[in-house]
């Protein structure tokens, strides 16, 4: 593949239907290639325009009740873009969506890429610089490394965000002025699918929009969803913690002796291991030895820094089933890949983020405060 372009920082401000339009103008290009790519999928799935727009206009209600002003931004968005609101639904509740829509064909294994990802939260405890630090590789469909974008919010009421997401999105990983930061990955479980719940990606956004972090935590914890999720929270101010979470239970990981968390994408907490049965071994294979992987070198360190974080997820150890995945046939006509790496300081407002890093190990460093500098190669 090319070397990848690095990701454009898209800037907004405004009540949430104008920065909407922004968004969606700033983004036209890659808001249109998102749709196109999960549209796509429900065409190969056999679904016709109609079924399409009933299939996405089914997840509306259960948004609005969590969140009417979402609503509102969407349309922005796709106004600026020149798609349908459907569309700009259907990226930011993709998960639920494909699901639903390969549930009702009968082919609920089709047509995916392996999923994957691996997060660390490092304390102050353990940072050279005092802060916490917060990372994620996040590997999924190798073509998303030209469908997202930084998006930088500035609200009228509430903590300024910033976030990597797919254009269209309204938040993936990011952190916000209030110091809270997120990601998030991939876990699957036998209770998945058997409710409609809130979209995994509204729930970050929500994360993202509180001052407080306690009701960071609210939001994780006691959201109904419609499938699993592992999400890792931090707090600028020195705490950090992992819910492992189903539908409708969280179940909490905290930091370890090392004063780090690290998960990929298999469940850890007991209580949970008691409770359900972990699903999705099969398609993730290589996580055992993933947070292994990472741990170990971050644990090379007395101190870490920014670049002791990349270096550990740049790790190859079982290239292609590795921390830092290289473009890798999926489970069909894809590619499966780390498509990007996102390095955070919340308490200073900056994500370092490289698209496809197996292949490319320049940075961009986005910032609630400043322009995007790119920085030299790790």
């Amino acid at each position: 593949m090319p070397t990848p372009q690095q990701f454009p920082f898209i800037s907004v401000s405004g009540a949430p239907y104008a920065r909407g339009v922004q968004y969606g103008q700033q983004a036209r290009d890659r808001v249109q290639l998102s749709v196109r790519l999960y549209g796509q999928t429900l065409v190969d799935l056999g679904f016709s325009e109609s079924q399409r727009m009933q299939l996405i206009n089914s997840f509306v209600p259960t948004i609005e009740a969590f969140a009417v002003h979402y609503l509102d931004e969407m349309r922005g968005i796709a106004k600026g873009a020149e798609v349908s609101f459907e569309d700009i639904v259907m990226i930011n509740a993709r998960t639920e969506v494909l699901a639903r829509a390969r549930a009702e064909k009968n082919r609920a294994v089709e047509l995916e890429p392996d999923d994957g990802c691996t997060g660390a939260l490092v304390l102050p405890e353990r940072s050279a610089s005092g802060n916490l630090l917060h990372a994620q590789n996040w590997d999924w469909r190798a073509e998303c490394v030209d469908t997202a974008v930084v998006l930088r919010i500035r609200q009228d009421d509430g903590p300024d965000i910033l976030t990597y997401v797919e254009a269209g999105g309204l938040a993936r990983s990011g952190l916000n002025s209030a110091g809270v930061s997120i990601t998030a990955n991939y876990l699957e479980s036998d209770r998945d699918f058997g409710q409609l719940g809130t979209p995994l990606s509204l729930i970050r956004r929500k994360v993202l929009e509180q001052q407080h972090f306690a009701l960071a935590l609210k939001a994780v914890a006691t959201t109904p969803k419609s499938c699993s999720n592992n999400i890792m929270l931090g707090m600028a101010q020195g705490f950090g913690i992992d819910f492992e979470c189903t539908t409708n239970e969280a179940f909490p990981i905290y930091p370890g002796d090392d004063n780090l968390i690290v998960h990929a994408n298999h469940w850890v907490n007991p209580v949970a291991l008691c409770k359900l049965l972990d699903t999705g071994r099969a398609s993730t294979p290589e996580s055992s030895y993933r947070d292994w992987r990472v741990r170990k070198l971050l644990n090379m360190h007395e101190k870490l820094d920014l670049n002791d974080l990349k270096q550990a997820l740049f790790d190859d150890f079982g290239t292609p089933y590795s921390v830092c995945r290289p473009p890798r046939p999926g489970s069909h006509d894809n590619l499966s890949a780390t498509v990007a790496m996102i390095v955070m300081e919340p308490a200073l407002g900056i994500m370092d983020a490289a698209p496809l890093p197996a292949l490319n190990k320049t940075f961009t460093r986005y910032s609630l405060s400043e322009d995007p500098v790119l920085l030299p190669g790790v």
